[in-house]
């Protein structure tokens, strides 16, 4: 505290001064400068928090294609695995009829016992795809489905039962955040809406200890690196807090954890800048600790990142770069014992789980959303976003260091989002 007095030379007292340090986070709860070992005294056990943690370290490089239909896709998929990858994101539009045969050119030299395959697709098309799909790969399955639960999730999710690694139940936080959620919201209604999803499944004869191998929760990541970080270490825990409260006999439960980097952050002017995005968002997910992880090119905001081989190779090597150079796939959980992040953390499992508890309370989410209790505090959250844009907070490459001016952005995601949220982007209104 002498220290800092000295530096900011103020006509003030220490509180004051550190005062004017703290950070007042969107989540409603404000951070000091530092911490020392005493501030974790009263927050959720260290030893919990980091009991929840995935163990081992490493991710899956999983870029996202946009599948066409033509016999480029399948080279197009072979050529990122060669140069790359380790799993595959298929964004598949309603339009395509899929069928065995084009399943089967799609994926002709891909095996899925071997290499991850998630797929996008309408929920509504997700049982006739299963079916197609264990004709063309009649063995153990490795991937899942990234959509939204359906009335076929229940039988699909026992066809596939054989394939453990083949995850047929999503919670998706994207739609949240797209929506213009602080963390706290998109962890407390990702976590009611797999609430519901596993009532309706429980209630349709299958086992919690069936469900939790077969779910994969898909979040975006943000551009705020700390907060980042704590959110999918958060996630973690409040996924174990759930599964306690369903049956306290199950102790510790693994999720599988996608992270993609945010679109909602984007920028359509001077798209470049985005790059200095998706890597920062790229650490976030990984030192957070996802398990697969998808990085966009910087010009999907444009819509033409699909006929752009540097960007589609730019992103797929970022993921790269932080695994050969950084060597983030060394150590497990490797914001451990960061009296920040680990206070960070904690803040953000007790507000998102009071916020999931408050939904509970009206019903659950899918009558919260009827409801419009989500959407009401989405909204609010997005203004506060826009609004400290207006008064003055830095969006590089929009508000501060804008060096051109292309077309006006035209991406939107590949597969609708089944939800009734809008999708936003902060950037636009300032472009």
């Amino acid at each position: 505290m002498a220290q800092v007095l000295k530096e900011l030379k103020p006509a003030q007292n220490g509180a004051e001064a550190m005062e004017s340090l703290r950070w007042h986070s969107p989540e409603g709860f404000s951070l000091d400068p530092y911490f020392t070992a005493e501030e974790l005294t009263g927050t959720t056990s260290v030893k919990t928090v980091q009991a929840a943690q995935k163990q081992l370290p490493g991710w899956l490089n999983a870029p996202e294609r946009l599948v066409t239909g033509d016999k480029s896709d399948n080279e197009g998929l072979r050529n990122a695995l060669a140069q790359g990858a380790d799993a595959l994101v298929l964004s598949m539009p309603a339009h395509i009829n899929w069928t065995t045969e084009n399943l089967t050119r799609l994926l002709n030299g891909i095996k899925l016992s071997d290499i991850p395959v998630f797929v996008r697709l309408p929920a509504e098309q997700t049982a006739h795809f299963i079916q197609d799909l264990k004709s063309v790969a009649p063995y153990q399955l490795k991937g899942g489905l990234l959509t939204a639960i359906s009335e076929s999730t229940a039988t699909i999710t026992r066809q596939t039962l054989d394939s453990p690694q083949f995850r047929t139940i999503c919670a998706s936080g994207h739609a949240f955040h797209n929506a213009g959620a602080t963390a706290t919201q998109e962890l407390a209604f990702t976590l009611a809406s797999l609430t519901d999803t596993y009532d309706q499944l429980t209630d349709a004869g299958l086992a919690l200890e069936q469900l939790i191998p077969k779910t994969v929760v898909s979040m975006s990541i943000g551009t705020s690196f700390f907060l980042e970080i704590a959110k999918l270490r958060a996630l973690r825990v409040l996924l174990n807090r759930l599964i306690a409260a369903y049956s306290p006999s199950i102790r510790q439960s693994t999720f599988f954890i996608h992270g993609q980097t945010s679109t909602f952050y984007d920028a359509a002017a001077t798209p470049n800048t985005n790059l200095l995005r998706a890597t920062t968002e790229a650490m976030a997910a990984v030192i957070g600790g996802c398990d697969a992880l998808t990085v966009h090119p910087y010009d999907a905001v444009l819509g033409t990142s699909a006929d752009s081989d540097l960007s589609t190779r730019m992103a797929r090597n970022i993921s790269l770069l932080l695994r050969d150079e950084c060597y983030l796939d060394k150590v497990a959980d490797p914001a451990a014992g960061s009296y920040y992040i680990e206070i960070l953390t904690d803040k953000l499992v007790e507000s998102a789980w009071t916020l999931f508890l408050t939904v509970e309370e009206k019903g659950g989410y899918a009558k919260a959303i009827s409801a419009g209790f989500i959407q009401t505090e989405l909204d609010k959250a997005y203004q506060e976003k826009v609004e400290a844009v207006q008064a003055g907070k830095v969006l590089v490459g929009v508000t501060k260091f804008r060096f051109n001016e292309p077309g006006s952005a035209s991406y939107k995601p590949p597969i609708a989002p089944e939800t009734a949220l809008p999708y936003r982007r902060l950037a636009q209104p300032f472009e």
